[in-house]
């Protein structure tokens, strides 16, 4: 192929044709990458959460024994209220936990419908691609040769002028 004034434009047509197709790649994987971390964010919450709770229930439990030990012996039995307590922590964190597992198991089935999802759109835009530089290099071929004609034509002018 020889040079001519619409190589360079060719050139630049090609290049940002194919750095638009990396950047789509790119996208899809950053968007997979997000769905990961995010599932990573929710699993690191729930153990955050179920150590909340143990602090929390901690604390109570220290309460019902600083007044425990305030009041004369046979004030009052807080047995009852700890079992109380601890029921309804075991009951929040269970339900809690619950809650989140189905999160999880919803947000991986969505992850796993987005990895099927991207591979089948970045098979289409491969294909897309493909055939838009293919027409772009016919297009260029075609210039290229008619460029070619005119110059030659030029110099066949000019010779017999």
């Amino acid at each position: 192929m020889t040079q001519n004034p619409f190589t360079a434009v060719f050139d630049a047509q090609r290049t940002a044709l194919e750095q638009s197709q990396s950047l789509t790649h790119d996208a899809l994987e950053a968007q997979q990458t997000s769905i990961n971390a995010f599932a990573d964010a929710i699993e690191t919450s729930s153990s955050i959460a179920e150590s909340n709770a143990e602090l929390t229930k901690g604390a109570v439990h220290a309460y019902f024994d600083a007044l425990e030990a305030s009041l004369p012996e046979e004030a009052a039995d807080f047995g009852e209220l700890r079992e109380l307590v601890d029921e309804s922590f075991e009951s929040a964190t269970e339900a809690q936990s619950q809650s989140i597992d189905a999160y999880l198991e919803a947000l991986e089935e969505s992850e796993v419908a987005y990895e099927e999802f991207a591979a089948s759109y970045s098979e289409v835009v491969d294909t897309s691609f493909d055939a838009a530089l293919e027409a772009h290099e016919q297009v260029e071929e075609n210039v290229s040769a008619v460029a070619e004609n005119v110059e030659e034509a030029a110099e066949e002018f000019d010779a017999s002028a």
